[in-house]
């Protein structure tokens, strides 16, 4: 099977680290199926696949084309050695290799089925579970708090598929960073102070110009604004707390929110902006990055940054998953554009 791989990673985790397994009291916190790379991933979402800035393959996700670097038939790399210079034909697709886990039980993992003990009930770090509804149907609380994980999940590997391509990632399983050991995540006002830049944004005028991204970002968002979500609001402050009354949405944008901090943080690298390397951007280029969700329900395709929930979370979140413990926390499963020069060298 394709995906024994991943059951083994879960399996070695299990034997490793049995002390991140809840104890009997609390087994009703976020238990579920752990993920399986063939069935929840939106396979589809790798194209177009381009070879030599010719497209080898469309596929037929919803999403706009974005802009590449790959679209030149050859392409040139420096080399830090003799001959100093690499050539090679350009190539470019979609990666799916990172993921992001918003929950509202804090070390919570959808991914893996399972959860930490350790501050499960601490009611500091535990999100919101759901909108309290008012009269009228109306939420009342009209805000999302959620913990987020990131995790570099080299689905390829872990496929077997591609695995000698030159053009692929080649890195271990790792979950690298968790908010709930970052204190700027819990808090708007401390994150305004480590970033200053959050100032500027928060006006009117700033936040108008957020309606032109919300429009475009149903096909593909628009870059320059990069203090924008589209629909799920501003990119600011960089914590967990987003202003929004639709659940599922609100999540979304917590996982946004993840990926441009640690963008503008420049721990993370965008392999979309030059086809030699992965190139840190604090700055992040939104149309480089597609999502979509995997639990607690999977969808069939994935979703530029920003695009209107209503259009894809129809029963993503059902309120028969309680039962297990698996609703309200949610796996996103992040696929990169990835452009290359490809070498036989």
């Amino acid at each position: 099977m394709r995906s024994s791989r991943f059951i083994t990673l879960i399996a070695f985790l299990g034997i490793l680290s049995p002390w991140v397994l809840v104890p009997e009291t609390v087994h009703a916190i976020c238990q579920g199926n752990s993920l399986d790379p063939e069935n929840d991933v939106c396979w589809d979402c790798i194209f177009p696949i381009k070879i030599a800035g010719m497209t080898i393959e469309e596929g037929n996700v919803l999403n706009g084309e974005a802009p590449s670097s790959a679209d030149a038939s050859y392409c040139t790399c420096p080399l830090p050695s003799p001959p100093y210079i690499r050539y090679g034909i350009t190539a470019s697709l979609w990666e799916p290799s990172r993921m992001i886990e918003t929950v509202k039980d804090p070390y919570c993992f959808p991914a893996l089925g399972m959860s930490m003990a350790n501050n499960g009930n601490n009611s500091y770090l535990r999100g919101t579970h759901s909108h309290v509804q008012g009269k009228g149907g109306e939420a009342q609380d009209a805000s999302v708090f959620a913990q987020a994980h990131w995790w570099i999940m080299p689905f390829w590997t872990i496929m077997g598929v591609m695995v000698d391509s030159k053009c692929m990632e080649q890195s271990d399983t790792d979950v690298a960073y968790l908010s709930e050991v970052d204190p700027y995540w819990q808090d708007d006002e401390m994150s305004a102070i480590f970033q200053v830049e959050a100032l500027l944004f928060a006006n009117l005028v700033a936040q108008l110009a957020c309606i032109a991204d919300a429009v475009a970002s149903q096909y593909l968002p628009l870059s320059p604004l990069f203090w924008c979500m589209g629909s799920w609001g501003s990119a600011y402050p960089l914590t967990g707390h987003i202003n929004d009354n639709d659940y599922v949405q609100g999540n979304a944008a917590v996982a946004g929110r993840l990926l441009y901090k640690l963008s503008r943080q420049q721990l993370i690298c965008d392999p979309g902006l030059w086809y030699c390397y992965c190139v840190q951007s604090p700055i992040w280029v939104k149309h480089n990055y597609r999502i979509q969700i995997a639990r607690p329900m999977a969808d069939f395709m994935c979703h530029p940054l920003g695009r209107s929930a209503m259009l894809w979370e129809y029963l993503k979140n059902p309120p028969y998953s309680g039962s297990s413990g698996t609703e309200g926390n949610f796996l996103w499963i992040i696929t990169r554009k990835r452009d290359c020069c490809m070498s036989g060298s």
